[in-house]
């Protein structure tokens, strides 16, 4: 009896892509100070990013941020120069002596995301807000820095004298 195996072509270069892929991403993590870890080698990183919206109105920015597990006193919001900047820590679950842990996937530990935003904003009025894990941040855009409507007249052409009037 004879076995056929089917050959994928693009298996190397997909393995290949993949190693590039790692390297970078290690090398990026490592740039930024944090830990690395492989996918699925069952070690948890210290490193995560939270998922970040950033929308506008016509009178403020807001800025929301998937935070679930995280506690507000582990959270802090500063605003300087422009630079918008979210940083806190989700902590691990404690164990507990009924269960066993088998796999984890999300991410733990400190984590910090800057955000770069105009500087034509009431830093004093920014609002922060925090309902079912997503901090929601309202920074109000400066007065002059809302649209203001210019109304255009109308010039009336002028009409020479009669007697400006060259023959």
């Amino acid at each position: 009896m004879e076995v056929m195996t089917r050959w994928d072509a693009f298996h190397d270069l997909r393995a290949a892509q993949d190693q590039a892929n790692q390297y970078l991403t290690r090398m990026l993590v490592q740039a930024r100070g944090q830990e690395f870890s492989q996918p699925g080698s069952g070690v948890t990183s210290t490193a995560w990013t939270p998922a970040v919206d950033i929308s506008e109105r016509k009178d403020a920015y807001i800025v929301a941020v998937e935070l679930p597990g995280v506690k507000l006193d582990d959270l802090e919001i500063t605003y300087q120069d422009g630079l918008l900047t979210i940083q806190g820590e989700r902590g691990l679950a404690p164990d507990s002596a009924d269960e066993q842990t088998h796999l984890v996937e999300r991410r733990y530990g400190l984590f910090r995301r800057s955000i770069t935003l105009p500087l034509h904003v009431t830093a004093d009025a920014i609002d922060a807000s925090f309902e079912d894990g997503v901090l929601r941040v309202l920074v109000p855009k400066a007065e002059e820095a809302k649209p203001k409507r210019i109304e255009v007249h109308a010039v009336r052409p002028q009409i020479p004298a009669t007697n400006d009037v060259p023959r």
